[in-house]
């Protein structure tokens, strides 16, 4: 057993099931659509298409016979989509296969398996040392019709019509009160918004997360649609979650999103999501937006180690939908992986899938056939390793936050952690068609004379005597150095 999953065994059986933001900055997570990750069956030809919006058949018992999948990538936790009773039926908007049209908050979605299996599956989580986060919605209830007839005795919790806002749509991004008080969904499948200022309202979520945590052994939760229910609501919901909180908060100025962070503990990072990709999606990406918005968010939100980095999800195009390019690619995982915060990949990210918006991004991963050689699945593993090592070698690694060191038009050099424990990742947006060359990189904090390796290519360098060190660099694809001298132990390069 390596030290680091040790010690994260050990640091599990401590927490009670139960993480604080403190353990989650530890954890690299694998975020998957329970529907669309792995059959109970095990089959890997089982028909979905994506585009129908069908259930396809994934299920919890399918994760738990692909937690070596998942695992083999170093991941040390998992997001699945939301488990409460869903509308059920299909519809021209399709089914509720995502999990955010929900109707009864006690009762579990079949279509997955039962609430047995749903605890069989933290067991599962658990005894890998691994943690387990659910995807949870506190703004709306799911209505099968349109909002002006809405019937509220399909919702047992919520059978008060006084529990609601009154009906409006949506419309006007730029207003807070639409925003908050109005209604998502269409005429179709209606998003009934929960008056969350209300009291009443308000003692039934918090009973209820409180015992959603308790009951099946979650260790944080993701949050959806946050700014669309009033600040004042979720301090107390965090609180009675008693886990780490997460929450969506889809929006790119950190003007508007960072204050979230003082009412949650954690969130979704968009204001480093949009540079990110568009930084990486070419050869001609803007890197210096993307520096910029590191500082930006370490400097403007009141913790970034605390937020979920992300270069993909279900909610937006897939990064591949973008471009093809190999390296491009790695090089967004890379970041995503090794900057600030808490690192989220997506399922099917690792396999390149290209889907692009929702619901063309919600590919079944059993497609791939759980390809372990593919070039992101193989690239995922080695980050994560490197990251993880990071973690175990140095207390202060985790909260030291993440600054560019270097840049220039196609290149960004970003450095976390000191004291000869800090790894150096280079990237490039040259892609997979870029020059072989050296690049003379400053400002990595290596003491002058001792050796680095490079993680990828297992390149052992000598830091020279102003502690600058020459990078090679080849084909677009991205670099990170560590220390040789506390590689021991990470099984890299050996």
């Amino acid at each position: 057993m390596s030290p680091w999953l040790l010690a994260c065994l050990v640091g599990l059986v401590g927490s009670a099931f139960g993480a604080t933001p403190e353990e989650w900055r530890t954890r690299s997570i694998y975020f998957l659509l329970t529907d669309r990750f792995a059959r109970t069956d095990g089959s890997t030809t089982a028909t979905c298409v994506s585009k129908m919006g069908q259930y396809c058949g994934g299920s919890w018992q399918g994760i738990i016979d692909q937690l070596d999948y998942i695992q083999g990538m170093g991941f040390t936790a998992i997001w699945i989509s939301p488990v409460t009773k869903q509308v059920e039926g299909d519809t021209s908007d399709g089914t509720a296969y995502h999990g955010y049209w929900q109707q009864d908050i006690y009762d579990v979605n079949s279509n997955f398996g039962t609430a047995d299996d749903l605890k069989d599956l933290a067991t599962a989580v658990h005894d890998r040392g691994m943690y387990l986060m659910v995807d949870v919605v506190a703004n709306h209830m799911g209505y099968k019709g349109a909002g002006t007839d809405m019937d509220t005795s399909v919702f047992p919790q919520f059978d008060d019509p006084a529990f609601y806002h009154s009906h409006c749509e949506v419309d006007n991004y730029d207003n807070q009160t639409n925003v908050q008080d109005c209604w998502l969904g269409d005429n179709t499948i209606a998003l009934a918004d929960l008056k969350t200022e209300s009291q009443a309202v308000q003692d039934i979520w918090y009973k209820w997360v409180g015992s959603l945590v308790s009951n099946y052994s979650i260790d944080g939760l993701r949050v959806d649609t946050v700014k669309h229910v009033n600040k004042d609501f979720w301090p107390g919901y965090n609180s009675a979650a008693g886990v780490y909180c997460i929450g969506e908060v889809l929006e790119g100025a950190t003007s508007y999103t960072c204050p979230y962070q003082e009412v949650m503990d954690g969130l979704l990072n968009y204001p480093l999501y949009f540079p990110l990709v568009r930084a990486f999606k070419s050869t001609t990406g803007d890197i210096g937006a993307l520096a910029d918005m590191i500082d930006n968010v370490k400097s403007t939100c009141s913790d970034s180690t605390l937020l979920g980095t992300f270069s993909e999800n279900h909610d937006n195009p897939r990064f591949a939908s973008y471009t093809d390019d190999m390296s491009l690619a790695k090089n967004a995982v890379a970041f995503t992986i090794m900057a600030d915060g808490i690192p989220i990949i997506y399922a099917g990210q690792e396999q390149h899938y290209s889907g692009s918006n929702d619901p063309y991004n919600r590919e079944a991963t059993w497609l791939s056939k759980y390809n372990t050689t593919s070039e992101l699945y193989q690239l995922v593993a080695v980050v994560n390793a490197v990251r993880n090592h990071a973690i175990y070698a140095s207390s202060d690694y985790i909260t030291y936050k993440n600054y560019p060191i270097y840049q220039d038009d196609s290149t960004l050099a970003m450095r976390k952690g000191y004291n000869g424990t800090q790894t150096v990742t280079v990237l490039s947006n040259l892609g997979a068609t870029g020059s072989e060359y050296t690049l003379a990189l400053p400002s990595t904090g290596f003491t002058a004379g001792i050796y680095v390796t490079e993680i990828f290519t297992c390149s052992s360098i000598q830091v020279d005597d102003n502690g600058d060190v020459a990078v090679p660099m080849a084909s677009g694809e991205p670099r990170i150095l560590y220390p040789s001298s506390v590689l021991d132990g990470s099984g890299l390069c050996t």
